[in-house]
């Protein structure tokens, strides 16, 4: 990644812990004075979300920086790892907010005052509008997914917000209308559908972090177009096999190509599959700038197959020098082990 490119994607990540701190330390410090569930969920849920802020920028930088003797196959894996605690934080901040409206419920409700909530509710929205829109702006300009899960994250806080407003302005006209025996069953009914509109949030983040942890391939057209590009640059080879993985930890996609070549076929010499590479590479690169793609060449398919197509492993077994005629970045070979398309050509 440039270093113009890091450094602004650093000041949107920057600009989001700042929201998430002033609004955390402001939320629990009315719902000390208000009574409200509702604000203490909302002030807990942006300190929970802090505190993974500062890791968040570190990595920022670590996966830009790309690999090195500690860690030979790069810093991708980082980035889903911590948009899932981030999820983890989020889902256990949201049932505990669910638990204690619940019990609220049960009991009675809660009387809160209503001045302080909506003194705050006004506040709140103005801030997760406004960092909202700066995030899911800056999550379009850097192509991060660290500044585009917290993009979703202040969309959800500003929904939050915008709830605990209008509820907390509806007691104050129950109260002009004479109704003051309902108001304390405003707090958690508020707090039930604040978690409503927010779970689907932190689940999807953390199930798609877990996903990518595990290797599991992206989305099918993300795999189709990888497939169509590769197999346009292997047009002039006289392919039998080509087995394609795609694997994508955060912004890093991470393609290895197993070519089976002809067992006849005589290259003019490895420049000739060098330059192939470079194409493929380039190819890749227009489509998804921080790709990165390793292609082998061979004539025994058991280097490339799947264990379950008779295979030697795929990426594990692709280093054997007598049968494979040289290989690209070599940080793909290990994170790529799913199979994905295979096809006789």
């Amino acid at each position: 990644m440039p270093t113009t490119s890091l450094k602004l994607e650093k000041q949107y990540l920057i600009i989001s812990a700042v929201g998430n701190v002033l609004l955390g330390c402001v939320g629990v410090a009315i719902a000390a004075v208000s009574s409200s569930q509702a604000v203490l969920l909302d002030g807990l849920f942006n300190l929970a979300y802090f505190t993974t802020a500062l890791f968040t920028v570190k990595i920022a930088s670590l996966v830009a920086g790309g690999d090195d003797e500690r860690f030979p196959y790069g810093y991708a894996f980082f980035e889903p790892l911590v948009n899932g605690l981030k999820g983890v934080l989020m889902l256990g901040v949201t049932v505990m907010a669910l638990a204690g409206a619940v019990r609220d419920l049960l009991t009675g409700g809660r009387t809160i005052a209503a001045g302080f909530a909506i003194a705050y509710g006004v506040f709140a929205c103005a801030i997760c509008g406004t960092v909202a829109y700066v995030t899911h702006r800056g999550a379009k300009l850097t192509d991060s997914p660290l500044v585009r899960a917290d993009a979703q994250n202040w969309i959800v806080n500003a929904a939050f917000s915008c709830c605990v407003l209008l509820a907390f302005a509806g007691m104050l006209v129950l109260r002009v209308l004479g109704f003051d025996g309902l108001t304390p069953c405003v707090d958690p009914p508020v707090v039930l559908v604040v978690v409503a509109i927010s779970v689907v949030v932190p689940i999807r983040m953390s199930w798609k972090a877990l996903m990518e942890l595990l290797n599991r391939a992206p989305d099918r057209s993300v795999v189709k177009q990888v497939t169509e590009i590769v197999d346009a640059n292997l047009r002039e080879l006289p392919v039998q096999e080509r087995f394609i993985r795609v694997v994508q930890p955060g912004r890093q996609r991470m393609v290895l190509v197993h070519v089976v070549l002809d067992a006849k076929y005589r290259p003019d010499g490895l420049g000739h599959f060098d330059a192939i590479r470079t194409q493929t590479n380039e190819a890749l690169g227009k489509d998804h700038v921080d790709t990165y793609v390793d292609i082998l060449f061979t004539a025994d398919r058991q280097w490339g197959a799947p264990l379950s197509d008779g295979g030697a492993g795929g990426g594990a077994g692709s280093g054997d020098p007598r049968t494979a005629a040289g290989s690209g970045d070599p940080r793909t070979a290990a994170g790529s082990g799913t199979a994905r398309s295979a096809q006789v050509s």
